[in-house]
């Protein structure tokens, strides 16, 4: 076993090669023991001291790739009872893995998420004055199809439809071209907090109601009230994970 820990040179376990940062690295043996099924959903992992031997890390290194795993719904740490593989399917597991890790690295995913705070709340009080019955139907219709999803992905294509209905519902083309826009750049973080996180079905259905009941009453200020509680919570939820693991790399 090499004396060195962290070495950031090509190994047999398929590691990046130098370059990468240390936590990359121990992210990336870590994934490789998830990918072979060695850890398994629901498998309790080494105690940290044995496992940095067995990857070669240091003990500071694991930790901080323990930490960034756990944000990304990977990995569960349960205070006083170890650090465990969540149940997720592996499919989405790795996939949650990916994703998070990619945008990480989008330095303007948070520029984006403020958009979409200042763009879709105004857009939805402007909605509630001009939508009409067939697209309020429309709406409901959605609500409705979303509540018997289960599959993340599908959810937040179908979540992605309601808005842009919603905005095409305020009759402003080119604020529709600049929602859309934003929509795009931040479709991929949605799709990862609904990979990892467990209530999200019920806690998006009861909001789209909120703002559903808003524009059913053509009540601005209630729609411009609940947009931006639905869009403000998950830029919160996203950004309070992916700036703490920023901020480590």
């Amino acid at each position: 076993m090499s004396t060195n820990p962290d070495r950031s040179g090509p190994g047999a376990d398929g590691v990046p090669a130098a370059g990468s940062s240390v936590v990359d690295i121990a992210i990336g043996r870590l994934r490789n023991r998830i990918e072979s099924g060695e850890f398994r959903p629901g498998h309790r992992l080494p105690p940290e001291a044995v496992l940095a031997s067995e990857l070669e890390l240091s003990r500071p290194s694991l930790r901080e790739a323990v930490r960034a795993l756990a944000m990304a719904g990977v990995l569960d740490v349960r205070r006083g009872d170890g650090t465990f593989v969540t149940d997720l399917r592996p499919d989405r597991l790795l996939r949650a893995l990916g994703s998070f890790l990619d945008l990480a690295q989008d330095t303007g995913l948070n520029e984006m998420l403020e958009c979409r705070k200042v763009l879709e709340p105004g857009a939805t009080a402007l909605a509630a004055t001009r939508v009409d019955e067939a697209t309020l139907d429309r709406l409901q219709e959605r609500i409705e199809r979303m509540r018997g999803l289960q599959d993340p992905e599908e959810l937040v294509h179908e979540d992605i439809a309601f808005h842009s209905d919603i905005v095409a519902a305020s009759g402003n083309r080119t604020l529709a071209s600049l929602a859309d826009s934003v929509t795009q750049r931040t479709a991929r973080a949605r799709i990862w907090r609904a990979l990892v996180k467990s209530d999200v079905l019920s806690w998006t259905h009861q909001q789209h109601m909120d703002i559903y009941t808003a524009l059913r009453a053509h009540d601005s200020l209630a729609a411009f009230t609940a947009a931006s509680r639905h869009v403000g919570d998950v830029e919160l939820w996203v950004r309070d994970r992916l700036d703490a693991v920023r901020d480590r790399r």
